[in-house]
């Protein structure tokens, strides 16, 4: 909820509720004004724990600087933020619930929604069902795939994968050949769709050795901590597999979080938190 606004911004007042985000949106450089991407060249992932307008923190502890975390820092009680990083929301919406649309949720709908663009009656699989992966796997039903296959080394995600529309359920541990072998048994030949959502290189390696010839698509949202390079064959591409990269979901959160909100208070798309 905002408690205060800095000169200079007029599009929020002292009470308005927002959904603060990673990545923000300028609306007026060159990818905010282009329907091709949604990473803000002011505003875009930022990184270095500095507001953007002089480069310096507003947080302090005993004279010392406190710098932000991912344009953010939400894990505190108050904080400060680029007014291209909060989006104003209906004040109706509970905030406890859709602040998951700041990010993972809104990340995993956006991944099979607007990167993949699922097709009715595909095949998906999906690497780690966390909330991202449990995202990329409610979108996937809501477009009609006809097989979703979750792969998680924890068992106990299983039955709650299945509310949000994972029909097959793959412990890699509990196969003695490599998983991407067990998909394409499962899937004849290859899936049409597979997300990695650990955030293990590794594991994009596997996801496009997962899809199917000719069309298979492999979208990577994780983010890794160590060893970010992604090693693959050449003849991966060469048969005709896509993998693409996708940062939160291809949404503009500015322009886009807001109907996204909408459709979840009227129960016409989706569900955060339960099935």
């Amino acid at each position: 909820i905002v408690e205060s606004v800095g000169e200079g911004v007029t599009e929020f007042v002292k009470g308005d509720h927002v959904l603060t985000v990673f990545t923000g949106e300028c609306k007026t450089c060159k990818h905010c004004e282009s329907k091709k991407s949604n990473m803000c060249q002011v505003l875009g992932l930022e990184r270095r724990g500095v507001m953007h307008s002089d480069q310096g923190t507003r947080f302090s502890v005993k004279g010392k600087p406190v710098y932000h975390y991912c344009a953010v820092s939400s894990f505190s009680e108050y904080t400060v933020v680029h007014s291209g990083c909060a989006v104003k929301v209906s004040q109706q919406a509970p905030l406890e619930k859709i602040c998951l649309l700041s990010c993972g949720v809104a990340a995993g709908l956006g991944a099979a929604w607007n990167v993949a663009d699922i097709s009715k009656g595909s095949i998906v699989v999906i690497f780690g069902l966390g909330t991202v992966g449990l995202a990329v796997a409610q979108g996937a039903k809501l477009r009609g795939a006809s097989q979703i296959i979750g792969v998680d080394i924890n068992p106990e995600k299983y039955e709650k994968a299945k509310c949000f529309g994972v029909t097959d359920f793959l412990n890699p541990n509990e196969y003695n050949e490599p998983i991407q072998q067990v998909i394409k048994r499962i899937s004849g030949g290859g899936t049409d769709y597979s997300f990695e959502c650990i955030g293990n290189t590794g594991m994009v390696t596997t996801a496009l050795q997962s899809c199917c010839d000719g069309w298979g698509l492999t979208v990577t949202l994780g983010v890794p901590k160590t060893n970010p390079e992604i090693a693959s064959h050449y003849s991966a591409f060469l048969s005709g597999k896509t993998l693409k990269g996708s940062l939160f979901g291809g949404w503009k959160p500015k322009s886009d979080l807001p109907s996204l909100v909408n459709k979840y208070m009227n129960r016409v798309r989706f569900s955060i938190t339960s099935c």
